[in-house]
């Protein structure tokens, strides 16, 4: 089972013995080991939505979004763009 379908509970009778836990804009939240912002990304819905995210006060790239792997006791933001005039 992947990070990204214990993240979705697409299965939610395996148990997830191995978790890690994050702060998410200052929520809690325990996630599987392994999962990286991409995932966090999609649980959350926020896609393809203008957002920026550090983990521990560092930009991570969009292009990095799939090999950053999360670890215990990270501090993540996700910052939404909002536009306007």
């Amino acid at each position: 089972m992947t990070p990204r379908e214990l993240l979705s509970g697409s299965r939610r009778d395996d148990i997830v013995l191995h978790t890690v836990t994050v702060m998410v804009n200052d929520e809690t939240r325990a996630l599987p080991d392994g999962a990286t912002v991409a995932d966090l990304v999609a649980t959350l819905g926020l896609g393809a939505r203008r957002i920026a995210v550090e983990v521990n006060r560092m930009v991570v790239p969009r292009a990095e979004y799939p090999s950053t792997t999360l670890r215990d006791g990270d501090a993540v933001e996700v910052i939404h763009f909002v536009g306007g005039g």
